[in-house]
């Protein structure tokens, strides 16, 4: 059931979507740093908070999910024994989220009403799940003898 080159895929696919993604979204927080530093209305006016706060979530979370990708391209390795299918759906479930999440609350900043995010905003509930899912495939496999 453990099949050595989707073991070396799996770590390999994690590892490198989670340097990429962390390279992206530490771009992502340097560009607000500077849009912050150069006193932008269209980030700091009190009218935009809602975009600020919206792509800060984008960009903390999209980092967050980086990192997890890396550890659960780490970790694939020793996970792969005989649930190969759980390990899977893991995996794409956490690409999935690393994707949905941050996409959902940067969009939900781009345009808002009344302080209401906009629909891309609605991303974000659909990736919260996969990554609910992803989380629970790992803690069931990590609890299985």
């Amino acid at each position: 059931m453990n099949d050595p080159s989707q073991n070396a895929d799996l770590y390999a696919r994690h590892v490198r979507f989670g340097w990429w993604s962390l390279l992206v979204f530490l771009s992502v927080g340097i560009a607000l740093e500077g849009l912050h530093a150069l006193k932008l209305e269209l980030y700091l006016a009190p009218a935009n908070e809602t975009r600020r706060l919206l792509w800060t979530l984008a960009h903390a979370h999209g980092t967050l999910l980086a990192i997890l990708n890396l550890v659960f391209g780490v970790l694939s390795r020793d996970m792969l024994d005989g649930s190969s299918r759980r390990v899977v759906l893991a995996s794409r479930c956490f690409l999935g989220a690393t994707l949905l999440i941050p996409a959902g609350f940067f969009l939900g900043g781009v345009t808002f009403y009344e302080g209401d995010p906009s629909l891309g905003v609605l991303l974000v509930p659909p990736g919260a799940v996969l990554l609910l899912v992803a989380v629970l495939v790992c803690a069931l496999d990590s609890s299985s003898p």
